[in-house]
């Protein structure tokens, strides 16, 4: 956000120190925590400027506890939109009855192929996972082919979640009438059953080109923009454009663990999004390196207006 000239100051920790009073010192501490105490400020004047939110992860994050975060915003109305990929998907109408299990990085993997768990880092999901997500995908998409035979991916998300629980982002997202957009929506095990179940109906369609123009209307609509985007691929850049063509984001908040220097869209910064107008010249914007699994909840849980 600039230079501003002022002394580092040493953080002072004490019993019983709060979350927001713990950030409120990172901001003025040096290196990506001062990026992380910028990131609160923007999201914070955001909200006070009735920002319309974009959400966008990848969905590793909706693997780990950061899905209890995505859900407690769907659920308060915090956000407007939600982009993000397929497996999150997967993630959530799993978890949502099933829980998956703490592992190691150091497992075995092929004793755990063995023995049918399925790794994602430290994060184990056993194989019985996935045959009860067949069981349920398949059979809410006969309940949906039902009443609707062609649906945009935003469509489809929201009569998901409709059939639920609580424990839920999708549900949560579909009850609050806050659309999920996933322009890859083959690329996870919940395509897969969409490939599987149109091959057996194939007058089921599902128009992933009429949800683009859905989320670039907000790019036209909204006065105010705020994208929070934690990690990259193509959730990230999938939010980025649609915003191009109406002006850019007049916020933005970053977080992820990739290096701009290799030129990829994941590693690219909220500076190099203004060269292309994705986010506007001049806008509040800030990219926090490191894992969104720590920095999401303290940049959350500091800035009042998103609680």
């Amino acid at each position: 956000m600039g230079e501003s000239n002022l002394p580092v100051e040493d953080i002072r920790l004490s019993k019983g120190i709060s979350v927001k009073d713990l950030v409120s010192q990172l901001a003025n501490s040096g290196f990506q925590a001062q990026h992380l105490g910028e990131a609160v400020e923007i999201i914070r004047e955001a909200k006070k400027e009735n920002a319309f939110t974009f959400l966008s992860f990848t969905s590793n994050m909706a693997a780990s506890g950061l899905r209890g975060i995505f859900i407690d915003l769907a659920k308060n109305r915090k956000i407007g939109a939600v982009v993000t990929s397929s497996g999150s998907f997967d993630e959530d109408i799993i978890r949502s009855e099933k829980p998956y299990l703490q592992g190691s990085f150091e497992s075995d993997d092929e004793k755990l192929g063995d023995e049918g768990i399925n790794r994602m880092g430290n994060i184990f999901v056993p194989g019985d996972r996935y045959e009860f997500l067949e069981t349920k995908v398949s059979s809410m998409l006969a309940e949906i082919y039902k009443t609707k035979k062609e649906l945009t991916t935003s469509e489809l998300m929201a009569e998901v979640g409709s059939r639920l629980n609580e424990n839920s982002f999708l549900y949560w997202c579909s009850r609050n009438s806050i659309p999920v957009f996933c322009p890859g929506i083959t690329d996870g095990a919940f395509g897969t059953q969409l490939a599987f179940f149109q091959q057996k109906h194939s007058d089921f369609k599902i128009d992933v080109v009429r949800d683009f123009s859905k989320i670039m209307d907000y790019s036209f609509l909204e006065k105010k923009k705020c994208a929070i985007i934690l990690g990259g691929g193509i959730a990230k850049h999938h939010t980025i454009i649609s915003n191009l063509l109406g002006g850019g984001f007049d916020y933005a908040v970053y977080i992820n663990s990739s290096s701009p220097y290799h030129g990829s869209l994941s590693g690219a910064t909220t500076s190099e999004a203004k060269s292309w107008g994705k986010i506007k010249a001049g806008s509040k914007a800030v990219t926090i390196y490191g894992d969104a699994a720590i920095l999401f909840p303290l940049l959350i849980a500091s800035a009042e207006e998103f609680l």
